[in-house]
Parts: C-alpha cells; structure tokens; sequence
C-alpha cells in the first residue's frame, strides 16, 4: 500500500506546491493510517488542517483501497 500510496501523492503534490508547500510520506501503518509532513508554507498554514482532510485524505481514500485516514506527524 505504501507505493500506492506514493504514487497517489503525486496527483495532490503540484497543488500544493503551487501554494509553496509540499507533503512528505512518513509511513503508511498495517491498519491504513498514512503519515505524512506537510512541509513549506503547508507545514505552519492555519488552514493546513482542512487541506490534509478535505483534500489529501479525501484523494487518497478514493485512489487507495485500504486507506482509513490521513494523520500528520512532526
């Protein structure tokens, strides 16, 4: 899952980046919680919130069977 997971990124990736920011995969855990870093202007954004769950995770849970949510870590 972890490669689907990479691949599916990069479909949201240059949205992000046009805003100055990106997205890292940390990992993608056995039960679907993918882990990502927000990093740019992403990473300190007050509206970083709603863009990993209404457009990171959403992507994701639609391209990627298995996926049960999107976390952000440090």
């Amino acid at each position: 899952m972890f490669e689907e997971v990479k691949q599916a990124l990069e479909i949201i990736r240059p949205a992000l980046q046009a805003d100055g920011g990106d997205v890292q995969l940390v990992d993608v855990t056995e039960d679907g919680v993918v882990q990502v870093k927000l990093t740019g202007a992403c990473g300190h954004c007050p509206m970083s919130t709603m863009t990993l769950k209404m457009g990171i995770e959403r992507t994701l849970k639609d391209k990627v069977p298995g996926v049960k949510e999107v976390v952000s870590v440090q």
